[in-house]
């Protein structure tokens, strides 16, 4: 039998806001246990939520960057239940009445081709805090410095049939969140997490399967390798005449597998209804439209300008226009050199490999967009090749230089173009190499093109790499064919 995978994310991304938000305690990172949890996020007794504009606002601009609806009025709820490091004994959520509607998201695929997913909403909602298991000798420390950290819970429809469409689902969500300056999306310390529902049925089947959640993923890697994983475990578990169980699974990435949690509760498990603290939010179309106004140039919208403005590939468009950071330093590198192409090459080729070498973020390169694009200035008018541009990229790189020029006068490569002082060092290798020269001779017309590289390697050699290819080779064709 032939199986069909069907996919649904939830996505929980941390709003950048300074603070939480129902309360003015900080949302920084890394702060010590329990110093950034004040009497509204503990849910002591007579405090009261007040709700942070700032996580509406950006909620909204992320319902506008998918183009989503915007309802006029959203509901907090209350989704009772009992864990640790949930003191109110209850999470503040949206359950009825969600801040965006129904919206869609482009997903590039590795064909080249796009797909659209669509959002089913997105809802505001409090994070909860964080259980410690490490260091307590079979006890469990509790941290609410997260507790009440503004959520944004981005719900698709069941519209991805892969691993590899998810992955670039939530690629996608990353983008846009991050252009938006909504969120870091920051996976490694938690600003991005995402639910998987993962069901399978046979091909051509209308009805779903029953679908298992794998919780808590974190990188985009592990959501390729838990669904692997749980796909493979339905389909063995069907064929062997077995039942796939709702519930919530855990994905253990040392062990590659997924492991059962708890069996899924149903809505009426939470037993939600309106919270009576907090008023139903209203939004009017003015303050809508003001966003609207505000928005950035959003990944599809740049990518759809870099093809059709600076005839880059749909590929390469794809690339660049991935993160806002990688965008914004190729269009500083493109408008220094003049060149997209060129930029678009040196940003996905050299740099990338620095950077990927390195383990290091676009935003922490050790050469700027301006050091690039004078370095490919240098290439495209000939004072260096490409040999001596990668030497030069690289001693940028190390810190030797501050510019590409500076680093090309104190090493020395400048290109030569003096035709004089070529054919000088042309001459001079034909002469030390009467062996290669017979052979060349000796060989097919058609089969002398490969055999011209020992020579202008030689060339090459003597220039220490500072002559034009270009012009070595042009020369040695005309001298060895004369020879011959």
């Amino acid at each position: 039998m032939q199986w069909e995978t069907v996919i649904g994310l939830e996505v929980h991304v941390q709003l950048a806001t300074q603070s939480k938000i129902f309360s003015g305690s900080s949302t920084a990172f890394g702060a010590e246990p329990n110093t950034q949890a004040n009497a509204v996020d503990l849910g002591l007794p007579g405090v009261l939520p007040v709700l942070n504009e700032q996580a509406v606002a950006m909620a909204l601009k992320f319902g506008l960057g998918i183009n989503a609806e915007i309802p006029e009025v959203s509901v907090f709820d209350r989704k009772n239940y009992f864990y640790p490091d949930l003191p109110k004994g209850y999470q503040t959520s949206q359950m009825y009445d969600p801040i965006v509607g129904r919206g869609e998201v482009e997903v590039l695929l590795d064909d080249g081709s796009a797909k659209v997913i669509r959002v089913h909403h997105a809802h505001l909602e409090e994070d909860a805090g964080k259980s410690l298991h490490e260091d307590f000798h079979g006890m469990t420390g509790i941290d609410l410095n997260r507790a009440g950290t503004p959520l944004l819970e981005i719900v698709s429809e069941p519209d991805m049939r892969s691993a590899k469409e998810a992955v670039g689902y939530l690629r996608a969500i990353h983008s846009i969140v991050t252009y938006l300056g909504i969120s870091d999306g920051n996976m490694a310390e938690g600003s991005m997490r995402c639910d998987v529902n993962v069901s399978v049925r046979p091909r051509g089947q209308e009805e779903f399967g029953t679908r298992a959640e794998i919780k808590n993923v974190n990188s985009f890697r592990f959501v390729e390798r838990a669904i692997a994983y749980e796909v493979e475990r339905q389909i063995e578990l069907i064929e062997d005449g077995g039942k796939v169980v709702q519930e919530t699974r855990l994905y253990d990435p040392d062990a590659d597998e997924t492991r059962s949690m708890r069996t899924k509760e149903e809505a009426n498990d939470y037993r939600y209804f309106p919270c009576p603290d907090l008023l139903p939010v209203v939004v009017d179309s003015a303050y809508v439209e003001h966003l609207r106004e505000s928005l950035p140039e959003l990944p599809a919208e740049k990518r759809a300008r870099f093809q059709d403005e600076l005839g880059l590939s749909a590929y390469d468009a794809g690339v660049l226009s991935a993160s806002r950071a990688m965008a914004e330093y190729f269009e500083r590198v493109k408008d220094v050199c003049g060149d997209a192409k060129q930029a678009a090459n040196w940003v996905q080729g050299e740099l990338s490999g620095a950077l990927n070498r390195d383990s290091l973020d676009i935003s922490d390169s050790s050469v700027d967009a301006d050091q690039l694009g004078g370095l490919i200035t240098r290439v495209i008018d000939n004072t260096i090749n490409g040999k001596a541009a990668k030497q030069v990229f690289q001693a940028l790189w190390n810190g030797e230089g501050d510019s590409a020029d500076a680093i090309i006068d104190a090493h020395g490569l400048k290109q030569v173009t003096d035709t004089g002082a070529i054919e000088s060092m042309v001459d001079q290798v034909i002469a030390d190499s009467p062996a290669q020269v017979a052979q060349y001779c000796d060989a097919e017309p058609d089969k002398r093109g490969k055999m011209i590289g020992y020579f202008v390697g030689q060339v090459m050699k003597a220039s220490r790499g500072t002559a034009n290819p270009q012009q070595v080779n042009t020369l040695l064709k005309d001298k060895l064919d004369a020879l011959c």
